[in-house]
């Protein structure tokens, strides 16, 4: 359900300047934001539910349709001023050299810090994929020595499939935030925005969009820890920015 955002970016730029009458090549400045943004959803929407995810939960419809109309209004807005209602030559780009280095800096190091956090996640699934393995290899050594080789069903009953399986992370930000994903992947678009300048539009409503529908469901999500796991447990964690929300 992401991959159409930069699909549509990518098809937005190559197709509008000839549209437009902008018969030179776009800046390298612009294909290296669009680059940004495809590394970004190639890992959102290709490497990691198909390839590194070991489960994935079932989606809503309705979550599904609002996320595939979000991605193209996005790749719509920032293909646009990519594509030809931006920056159009080099030297629009001139004198910014620090901003865009910093901001390039600030959303790789936003861009790993997603993906470190994400497998943090994934390793709950995968431990627990582990230790069903081992208890289903055991089953099969304790029936192949009991009366006629019958598996004990009933303990295969009692085995929780690994999309239930739910435990409080501790590693990396977790240790201070219950959603470290989320405020990673803000400091990864905030350099976006940088690296843009702070006068795009389109890359300040990206940023505000994540912010803006992110944090109730981190919120939430931490009010979902406490009620399973309890107060105790999840100590003085916040849910998304350490010490304040």
């Amino acid at each position: 359900m992401e991959a159409p955002g930069f699909l549509t970016l990518l098809y937005v730029m190559s197709t509008l300047p000839e549209t437009i009458g902008i018969d030179k090549p776009l800046p390298l400045a612009n294909w290296t934001m669009a680059g940004m943004f495809t590394v970004h959803y190639l890992y959102r929407a290709i490497i990691a539910p198909l390839i590194l995810n070991p489960s994935m939960s079932p989606i809503h419809p309705m979550i599904w349709i609002s996320a595939f109309s979000w991605q193209i209004i996005n790749g719509l807005s920032l293909g646009g001023w990519l594509g030809g209602h931006g920056p159009t030559r080099p030297e629009d780009w001139a004198g910014r050299y620090v901003p865009m280095t910093l901001g390039m800096m600030i959303w790789a190091a936003g861009l790993m810090g997603n993906m470190f956090h994400d497998d943090e996640l994934r390793e709950i699934r995968r431990a627990a994929l582990r230790s069903q393995a081992q208890r289903e290899a055991t089953d099969t050594i304790d029936s192949s020595k009991g009366q006629d080789g019958v598996v004990d069903n009933k303990k295969k009953k009692k085995q929780k499939s690994v999309d239930k399986v739910y435990q409080v992370p501790q590693n990396g930000l977790f240790e201070v935030i219950l959603y470290p994903h989320y405020l990673c992947e803000w400091i990864e678009w905030i350099g976006f925005w940088m690296f843009a300048g702070l006068a795009c539009l389109p890359a300040r409503s990206f940023v505000f969009n994540e912010i803006s529908t992110m944090t109730p469901r981190a919120v939430a999500g931490r009010r979902w820890y406490i009620n399973r796991f309890g107060r105790e447990k999840i100590g003085n964690r916040k849910a998304v920015v350490p010490g304040i929300i």
